[in-house]
């Protein structure tokens, strides 16, 4: 469906099976788009959800410029939910995804009622390489985005090496500085504050291999988290969606 908003058309994919079901916001992260929770909302629409998942201005066929820091995408967030009409649900994010609901749930405390985050840590910090090349090398940024974000421990396979050359080809499509936006906001925000505040059960999910977001420091934003769990994919990388789309699914369903 699409929301007019004053920043232009947003674009928001539904997934319902159950009118009546609870509600799953799913957020993608920095370059990326809709497409990389397909797997996930089809699942959560079979077991009863209503399922929204939200193109990010900038982002896939939403209209206007990608924000470049993470409360501002919190708050175009919640704008897309209360022009959408929908009551407060579950809101799950991926990487920047992770940290705007992190920032939405702290800021929005009514707009949810639980929260998932995936691939995620308090500080986020993106190698300076990386912030260059998705300035000025969208190829380079992708290649390496898809090289990091898989890990090896998830084999080279045939199947292994299409997820990976899937994740470049999205994030190569990602509209002009899109890409560059996301990993700045990522770079530039300290969820600390905002995980404090958290009042609603929360879900961490985490790559036991994530070269981009480690488990490590996934795991010390869980205690800063009151009543948080935290559940780790061994052998994952940061695409988590992608490569253990089953047990992300299960994770989700298992917050209700």
């Amino acid at each position: 469906m699409w929301i007019e908003l004053p920043l232009g058309r947003q674009f928001v994919e539904t997934a319902v099976e159950r009118s009546d079901g609870p509600v799953a916001v799913l957020v993608h992260g920095a370059g990326s788009d809709h497409r990389v929770w397909a797997h996930q909302s089809v699942g959560l629409a079979r077991r009863g959800w209503r399922v929204l998942v939200v193109d990010l201005p900038g982002h896939g066929r939403s209209e206007g410029a990608a924000p470049d820091s993470i409360p501002a995408l919190a708050d175009t967030l919640a704008a897309l939910l209360e022009a959408a009409g929908v009551p407060p649900g579950l809101v799950a994010g991926h990487s920047m995804g992770a940290l705007a609901a992190l920032d939405f749930a702290a800021r929005y405390p009514d707009r949810l009622t639980q929260l998932v985050l995936v691939g995620v840590a308090a500080r986020m910090p993106v190698h300076p390489a990386l912030l260059a090349a998705a300035r000025d090398d969208l190829p380079h940024a992708a290649a390496m985005i898809a090289g990091w974000g898989h890990a090896s421990e998830e084999g080279e396979d045939d199947a292994a090496n299409r997820k990976a050359e899937a994740t470049r080809l999205l994030l190569e499509q990602s509209a002009p500085g899109v890409l560059a936006a996301g990993l700045a906001a990522c770079d530039s925000y300290d969820g600390t504050w905002a995980a404090a505040q958290i009042g609603v059960p929360t879900r961490l999910i985490l790559g036991g291999a994530d070269k981009m977001s480690p488990a490590k420091a996934g795991l010390a934003l869980t205690p800063l988290i009151s009543g948080a769990r935290a559940t780790i994919l061994p052998g994952a990388g940061h695409m988590l969606m992608s490569v253990r789309p089953d047990a992300v699914l299960d994770a989700l369903s298992d917050q209700a």
